[in-house]
């Protein structure tokens, strides 16, 4: 309410304003130029139509069938109209850039200055300027809208707008597709090169690996045979070998066991042959004969020594064939184990050659898949050349012209009314906008809201604004002349409101001041006593401004005795002390102006008169200066009950009455509250709030006439 209350207050500002810039608005859109526009529809497919079969894709012929990729295609299309490309068809078609008309140039008389300016004018950026593109909604249809200022050049404009981009677009196509069979071209035959040097690297490693005639798979099955093979044959000669190294292992057991002994030789697998068997035979028979014969004969008898002699030679016999047996094991062994050696060696050799021909499959593989790629490579570039070459012969477009665009002779720019109305709201808001910025920057004391939440003080009352074409005297004892007047109710308001900020401990001093001069705390002390004497006290009022009394000349007392004199010891109180002609009210003037004021209210002997003074009166009321001009009121508020400050509504500024307030709480002043002063009733601001007090004072002026009213 606060807020709408100052709208009201300021509402000539909001409607003075909204004025202005309705006025401003509408002289503008009055001396805009008439813009007149037209609109050409489009259909344009995602593809082309197609001719060739599916197999044949051209360059930009991929499929479009995702919603976002359609979106951003069909966005794309729309930059494409707006470009620099499709205006500068326009514009070379139509001679625009030669067009002082169109390049709104025609005003300039001077032929020389106007050529210059057509030449240091874009014309391909004026047309690009005046394109709009309106896609039509769930729809592939868009509309290409130019503005100009003559209807029939819109139109025009707009239709060879279309055309333009239609054969942008088959350019575009064309442009890409023989880029793309150049690339191809090249790139054709780079690879037929490639291909054929992978295949000549292919024959060479055939002829130096002597693949031409066995193929590398046939030679790795070969050498794999072998391997096989003399793997199965190592195997049994290791066999072999194991077994006739045993036989030997256990023969030469048998003769370290009995060296002296031949019957060793008859545990040998080879002792029961034929020819051996004989000689043990005859060796056994000889030796039983000759120890028969020894027993018989002496040792040196011819039949004796003849059959010694025959045992001798067939025991040679039979250690010769013993010995032939383990000789002939240990050459079977010898032989097993060359043979072994001679396996590993052939082995070891078709391993070499296995690597070697899984080494040349390898490189092989690694030729034959090059040449097979290069070939792969050349075929299909060589494919996709020819379907190129084949979508290239075709001029299709996806694009077609659905309604061509006609002169409509109804300007779309200015819009008269619309830019009045939006004017007239703007105005509106600026207005209502600088209401709000000034009340924003108001910083002045002017409603009771300001008093007590700004300042925190309590309020006491308000004081209404004086007839100014009144005397100052007249003013000053307003109250007093008029009793039944809004003033003189608004003091005794205030006066009840101070009697009741300390009932139990009513005042008896009372130090009334402002923040700065002009404020009316002069009148407001007056008034305040004359308020307090109606009321039956016995009121003294004491003018303290020692740089400025008034109180003297609002009374018409005189000023020669008064406070200065009885502080320097000069006269007496009750000398001093000047009745009014209010009942009840007397006044102790200044008097003689002295050169040290504050020093003076300091002394003991002004304690001792405000002290007098409070002991005779009921009440003691202090007119002192402003505090922030001089520290007189800050010395008064030391010495007296409490202080009272008078503000002037709409003039004290804030933060004046903030530095007043600070000051009196640095000497521990106690605060009463603040008058509102010169306060005009009759204000948009102050209605609602003081409307009582107006009808009060209507009252009073009726009165006057004899007229009762309750």
């Amino acid at each position: 309410m606060q807020y709408v209350r100052a709208v009201w207050r300021r509402k000539w500002v909001v409607l003075g304003v909204a004025v202005v810039v309705a006025a401003l608005t509408a002289a503008h859109t009055l001396r805009q130029p008439k813009v007149y526009s037209a609109s050409a529809s489009l259909i344009i497919d995602v593809m082309a139509p197609r001719f060739l079969d599916g197999e044949v894709k051209e360059v930009m012929g991929e499929e479009r069938s995702n919603y976002w990729f359609n979106k951003e295609y069909y966005a794309t299309q729309s930059q494409i109209i707006t470009s620099r490309a499709v205006a500068g068809r326009v514009v070379d078609k139509l001679g625009l850039s030669t067009d002082a008309d169109f390049l709104g140039m025609a005003h300039i008389t001077d032929e020389k200055t106007r050529l210059q300016a057509m030449q240091g004018a874009d014309a391909v950026a004026l047309v690009q300027s005046r394109i709009r593109v309106i896609p039509a909604r769930d729809s592939r249809v868009m509309n290409i809208a130019v503005d100009d200022f003559d209807a029939r050049r819109a139109a025009l404009l707009a239709n060879e707008v279309a055309a333009a981009y239609m054969a942008e677009n088959l350019a575009l196509k064309l442009r890409t597709t023989e880029d793309a069979r150049d690339w191809l071209e090249i790139r054709l035959a780079e690879l037929e090169s490639q291909s054929k040097t992978s295949e000549l690297a292919v024959y060479d490693f055939k002829k130096d690996a002597d693949m031409l005639s066995t193929s590398l798979e046939s030679r790795m099955s070969i050498v794999s045979e072998r391997i096989n093979s003399f793997n199965l044959k190592l195997t049994e000669v290791r066999i072999q070998i194991a077994a006739q190294q045993a036989r030997v292992e256990a023969i030469h057991r048998l003769r370290k066991a009995s060296p002296e002994d031949e019957t060793w030789a008859e545990a040998l697998s080879g002792a029961s042959d034929g020819p051996i068997q004989d000689l043990r035979r005859s060796y056994t028979e000889l030796r039983m004969t000759c120890a028969e014969l020894g027993e018989r004969y002496l040792s040196e008898h011819p039949k004796l020594l003849e059959c010694n002699r025959k045992l001798s030679v067939v025991r040679e016999d039979f250690l010769k064939s013993l010995s032939n047996v383990v000789r002939s094991a240990e050459t079977s062994l010898a032989e097993s184990v060359a043979q072994e050696k001679n396996l590993v060696r052939l082995l070891d050799a078709e391993k070499s050659e296995a690597f070697l021909v899984n080494k040349k499959a390898i490189e092989f593989d690694r030729l034959k898949r090059d040449s097979d790629n290069n070939q792969r490579l050349y075929e299909l570039v060589a494919r996709r050349l020819k379907d190129i070459e084949l979508s290239g012969m075709l001029r299709t477009s996806n694009v077609r012209v659905l309604d061509p665009a006609r002169p409509i002779l109804v300007p779309v720019k200015p819009h008269v009314r619309r830019n009045l109305a939006v004017g007239l709201v703007m105005g509106l808001l600026a207005g209502l906008g600088v209401v709000l910025l000034l009340e924003l920057l108001e910083n002045s004391v002017a409603t009771q809201a300001d008093v007590e939440e700004r300042l925190g003080l309590a309020f006491l009352g308000v004081m209404p604004r004086l007839d100014g074409s009144k005397a100052p005297r007249e003013r000053d004892l307003h109250v007093h002349r008029e009793p039944k007047s809004t003033a003189a109710e608004c003091c005794r308001a205030i006066r009840t409101n101070l009697l009741f900020m300390s009932p139990d401990n009513p005042f008896k001093t009372l130090v009334v001041t402002s923040s700065g001069p002009q404020e009316g705390k002069s009148t407001t002390c007056i008034n305040l006593g004359v308020a307090m004497a109606q009321s039956g006290n016995r009121v003294l009022l004491l003018d303290t401004d020692m740089r400025r009394p008034r109180l003297h000349r609002a009374f018409g007392v005189p000023n020669e005795l008064g406070i200065s004199s009885l502080v320097v010891g000069e006269g007496t109180l009750d000398a001093a002390v000047k009745s009014t002609e209010v009942p009840g009210l007397f006044v102790l003037p200044c008097g003689p102006l002295p050169p040290n004021p504050a020093e003076l209210l300091h002394t003991q002997a002004f304690t001792d008169l405000l002290k007098a003074a409070s002991e005779r009166f009921d009440r003691v009321i202090l007119d002192s200066p402003p505090i922030n001009a001089v520290a007189d009121a800050a010395v008064l508020a030391t010495k007296c009950d409490g202080v009272v400050l008078v503000l002037k509504a709409a003039k004290t500024n804030r933060e004046s009455a903030r530095r007043a307030l600070r000051s009196l709480a640095d000497v521990q002043a106690r605060m009463y509250g603040a008058i509102l002063n010169d306060v005009d009733l009759s204000a948009p601001r102050y209605g609602d709030s003081y409307l009582g007090y107006q009808g009060y004072g209507q009252y009073a002026e009726d009165s006057k006439d004899g007229v009762a009213q309750s």
